[in-house]
């Protein structure tokens, strides 16, 4: 993981943003336990209050689930759930980003679709 302090992005948003990226890509399997708040907050200095929140985010979400005792466990099918959520970020916001940004530039639709189709292979 890793934080932008400096951003504007919440940093409990940035946990749970990282988090459903590595469940969507497979990198936390489902039924697996993901690493506690603590864990977390003392590796990368973030308070624990802040990653608890970005965590429920994705309880919320039925990524993660709470197992009394045990901690944060992904859970069953949060893997198709979380490709879903980053599918929508990037149709939803990242790609009309690029599409502003493009047209700024001045670069065609022609010239942003052939490298966006070079880049997808």
């Amino acid at each position: 993981m890793q934080f932008d302090f400096s951003g504007s992005t919440p940093i409990f948003r940035q946990v749970a943003q990282q988090l459903s990226e590595s469940i969507a890509a497979g990198q936390i399997d489902e039924g697996e336990r993901v690493p506690s708040t603590t864990e977390i907050s003392t590796v990368y200095k973030v308070n624990p209050a802040t990653v608890l929140k970005g965590m429920n985010l994705l309880v919320d979400q039925g990524l993660l689930e709470k197992r009394r005792g045990l901690g944060m466990f992904v859970a069953t099918g949060a893997r198709k759930r979380a490709q879903r959520v980053q599918a929508r970020l990037l149709l939803d916001e990242e790609l009309p980003a690029l599409a502003r940004q493009a047209r700024l530039l001045g670069i065609s639709l022609d010239e942003l679709s052939k490298a966006l189709e070079r880049s997808y292979r």
